[in-house]
């Protein structure tokens, strides 16, 4: 490409704030493709990265267990509004009240369905959150991970929230339907047609020797990270090299088909990229197994993967037939890494789409902002995800802080608690940029829609189409957590003093004894 040597600065830049053991890159473009290796695979053997190198690409699984389940609605085999529970049979679905109605395939493939995120709180305290089993032992079956069921906590319908579990569902729906394993059948039905021979959902010889190893930073620099099996594998348990994943995103830019053969039919994957779950119209929405976003003004489709060691990010923007993949070995089992500020410098810079903190923005309307200031929580329904919750605390707070709008958590993260700056974004005075950088993420918005009366009533994020309903200031928890984080930092401070001071007060220091 002729852009190489740009391309190559930008990975740099980013590398620089968010160092990895080793990132793979792949830029698509019509018939071209740039790969580019940075680091290692493996830190003992210094191996280093390239486009045979296999990583764990975690959740950008998600896409291909879609795919599966449209392959099977094009047979006539799924209706996608059809009860899930029809297709089911490893496992069941319990909905937590009587009267919640089914979810349906359509539900699980937009994370409207419901259903949990962990199978209970004890997942919060295992390893990768309960998704994960040790390599060396067997993985159980689904059936016997579910006991039998898994609970749905939400009204199908009503509310975005990620969901692996609902996804392995589907995985568990594309073998019951179609009669053989979950990995047999993307093996057959969608990595061997698309010539991906490095890709697999289990650690077949096809992955195993060049695989990665996944570390963590650490204090003392690069821990190696536990290998797990991933449970849920319809969720986020596939393997793929660098290689693999620019045949898929060609086959996914040409509608369906690459040079090696087709998997869809161009009207299915249009349908797929489409918004089949959109809060408010202001916000890019959800696909089937697809996430939506913009990007200079254009629409893009993809999606990211977190595993314990090892990050990736997959955007494509279809209107320009560019597309962008980036992998990593280095996570924290967070989304903070190399590869989503990656692929965003490389498709800004492909685009000629300047970044963000250089545009400038509309005029503040300090006016306006007791309108949107106030406290907005998770709802409606149950939590059914908790990872929002440890991140953001019970909800969303809109402030005035030192003369700027922010938006700001609760929980003790400084980046979060303190604060992020809203800035106008164009001329609907509800909506506002909000620059995610700090934790690793693209550019996003932040949408307030009005209840027919013309009071705000929702707060939208345009990252992930998840929602914050207003609640009156009385329920703002965070007073009472203000409260408790002064009780333990004063705890903290004066704890040691106290303790000093009540042995030099004590009978057994006046005779020499401590």
């Amino acid at each position: 490409m002729r852009e190489a040597v740009g391309l190559e600065a930008a990975v740099s830049s980013v590398l620089s704030r968010w160092p990895a053991a080793g990132l793979a890159v792949a830029v698509v473009r019509g018939d071209q493709v740039w790969f580019h290796g940075r680091g290692v695979a493996d830190v003992a053997s210094r191996a280093p990265v390239d486009e045979g190198t296999v990583f764990r690409i975690a959740s950008i699984t998600k896409t291909f267990t879609a795919i599966a389940v449209m392959q099977l609605w094009e047979r006539g085999l799924v209706d996608l509004d059809a009860p899930a529970a029809t297709y089911l049979r490893g496992f069941r679905l319990v909905p937590a009240r009587p009267d919640f109605r089914p979810p349906t395939v359509r539900h699980l493939l937009t994370h409207t369905g419901g259903v949990r995120a962990v199978r209970g709180p004890a997942d919060l305290f295992r390893p990768a959150m309960g998704w994960g089993s040790p390599a060396a032992g067997p993985v159980p079956s689904l059936g016997e991970y579910y006991c039998g069921g898994l609970r749905v906590d939400a009204e199908p319908g009503t509310r975005w929230a990620y969901s692996n579990h609902g996804f392995t569902a589907l995985g568990q729906i594309v073998a019951d339907v179609s009669g053989v394993p979950l990995a047999r059948y993307l093996r057959e039905n969608i990595f061997a047609p698309l010539g991906m021979e490095s890709t697999d959902i289990v650690r077949s010889d096809r992955v195993r020797a060049r695989l990665a190893t996944g570390y963590e930073v650490r204090p003392g620099g690069l821990r190696p990270v536990a290998d797990l099996e991933v449970i849920t594998a319809g969720g986020g348990a596939a393997y793929a090299t660098l290689r693999d994943m620019a045949s898929f995103v060609a086959a996914l830019l040409a509608g369906g088909a690459n040079e090696h053969g087709s998997v869809l039919r161009r009207a299915s994957l249009e349908s797929m990229f489409a918004p089949h779950y959109r809060p408010d119209p202001r916000v890019p929405g959800m696909g089937l197994g697809f996430q939506r976003g913009a990007l200079g003004g254009r629409l893009t489709v993809g999606h990211d993967g977190i595993w314990k060691g090892f990050l990736s990010d997959m955007v494509l923007v279809p209107e320009e037939g560019v597309g962008v993949v980036a992998l990593a070995n280095t996570g924290n089992f967070e989304p903070r890494g190399a590869p989503a500020p990656t692929t965003q410098a490389l498709l800004r810079l492909l685009l000629d789409a300047p970044a963000e903190e250089s545009r400038p923005s509309a005029p503040q309307r300090p006016w306006l902002w007791s309108e949107l200031c106030g406290w907005y929580a998770f709802g409606p329904g149950a939590l059914t995800d908790p990872q929002p919750r440890m991140l953001l605390g019970a909800g969303l707070e809109v402030a005035v802080h030192r003369g700027r709008l922010v938006l700001r958590g609760q929980m003790p993260l400084p980046a979060v608690r303190r604060g992020l700056p809203l800035d106008p974004d164009g001329e609907d005075p509800d909506v506002y940029r909000v620059d995610l950088s700090r934790l690793g993420a693209g550019p996003s918005r932040v949408v307030f829609s009005r209840d027919t009366a013309g009071r705000v009533s929702a707060l939208h994020l345009t990252l992930v189409p998840m929602s914050f309903v207003r609640r009156p200031n009385a329920t703002n928890p965070r007073p009472w957590v203000d409260a408790a984080l002064a009780v333990g930092a004063a705890a903290t401070l004066f704890g040691p003093l106290t303790a000093r001071l009540r042995r030099r007060t004590s009978p057994l220091s006046s005779r020499g004894s401590l």
